[in-house]
């Protein structure tokens, strides 16, 4: 199945085994990963977990959303303004550029466009309508960060990529050029032409593959979006790591921190946050508004599908952290532009004896169960 991608070989892969991140056979995440991120005594989730996790692991009703095609249209007042349309996906407005992190259109998180988890409604801007995007950032290959008809679908046009070394190899099987992929290590940095805009990548803490065979042949990045005014964070997927006061030294202060916090599990945290670590990042980071991504798009952890939003907002607003919670769709400008209002609690109530069995969390494929947990 060509949406598995392709394996990096040649100068690509020369490149890649000279990181200082690859070991062996693939890349590792080599900073120490702080103790108690990881609960050892808390068993994986089985395959039936995943299966049968239950009514609250997807929403009731259709999440409010937002069209931003009117707002779009206009620049935002203080330069800079970000439309969170679902799971990581992003359209961030800055420097008079318009960059889109992690784009997912598809209907599934997976190979197959007939199992897997299914996203929860579709994006609220159909990928045909979006304007002009002059940078597509992709954090790592997983396939809620990485979707192949959404790749097919951009590689039409002649919006260049940023991503992080060897996830290339994929771009450029589905039809990207290569002239328009920029692959970088960590703390490498690309600037965009005839324009006052730096991406940088830097670390995170997490792993990558699509595959039976293919673990950590990519490597898994965080990245840096900076102007002459503003600087912009988006951790793509990670766990808690130290090198968040790295960053912030090195690439700080931020106007806007985009943070997983979806899809944690005991077993795996040390590479997801979930809501109270993401929190702990946030601080790491020095502050600035946050906006929580990973969640409410996809069902892939056990959790209930509204528990990241709701622990963030019952933390956060104790903590004083300046959180950003739109509707999908919904465009906000960090500056000036607050938004804390628990608009998700009104999704519409729908009975669930007798719901449609595609509302209830699907496998990823029939193999799924010799897959490592977690999926994404």
């Amino acid at each position: 199945m060509k949406s598995f991608g392709q394996r990096a070989e040649g100068l690509r892969l020369e490149r890649m085994r000279a990181s200082p991140r690859w070991v062996g056979e693939g890349f590792r995440n080599l900073h120490p990963i702080p103790t108690g991120l990881r609960d050892s005594s808390a068993p994986r989730p089985t395959l039936s977990d995943f299966l049968c996790g239950g009514a609250q692991r997807v929403p009731p009703g259709p999440l409010a959303a937002f069209d931003p095609l009117a707002q779009w249209r206009q620049p935002p007042g203080s330069g800079l303004r970000a439309t969170w349309l679902g799971h990581s996906t992003v359209l961030i407005e800055i420097g008079g550029k318009r960059i889109l992190t992690d784009p997912v259109w598809g209907t599934r998180a997976s190979p197959s466009r007939l199992v897997g988890p299914k996203r929860f409604q579709p994006v609220p801007v159909p990928l045909r309508a979006m304007p002009p995007v002059d940078l597509v950032i992709v954090s790592h290959d997983h396939y809620d960060h990485l979707d192949y008809p959404t790749i097919r679908a951009l590689a039409k046009t002649d919006v260049p990529f940023v991503t992080s070394l060897g996830v290339g190899a994929h771009l450029q099987a589905w039809g990207v050029p290569a002239e328009r992929i920029t692959e970088l290590d960590w703390w490498e940095s690309h600037t965009l032409p005839g324009a006052e805009l730096s991406v940088h990548a830097a670390p995170s803490q997490h792993f990558s593959g699509r595959g039976l065979k293919d673990r950590n042949a990519t490597l898994w990045s965080s990245f840096v979006i900076q102007s002459p005014r503003h600087r912009v964070f988006f951790s793509g997927d990670t766990g808690l790591t130290t090198e968040y006061a790295l960053i912030r030294d090195r690439l700080g202060p931020f106007d806007l921190v985009m943070l997983e916090v979806g899809a944690f599990h005991p077993s795996w945290g040390d590479i997801h946050l979930g809501p109270e670590n993401a929190l702990k990042a946030h601080a790491l980071l020095g502050g600035g508004a946050m906006l929580p991504v990973h969640w409410g798009t996809f069902s892939l952890a056990m959790h209930a599908w509204d528990e990241p939003v709701e622990t963030l907002l019952q933390q956060g607003t104790a903590q004083g952290a300046h959180l950003l919670l739109p509707r999908l769709g919904e465009p906000v400008e960090p500056a000036h532009d607050p938004r804390t209002s628990p608009w998700w609690r009104g999704a519409a109530q729908s009975e669930r004896p007798g719901a449609p069995a595609d509302d209830a969390p699907e496998p990823l494929s029939p193999r799924a169960s010799t897959l490592p947990w977690p999926l994404d």
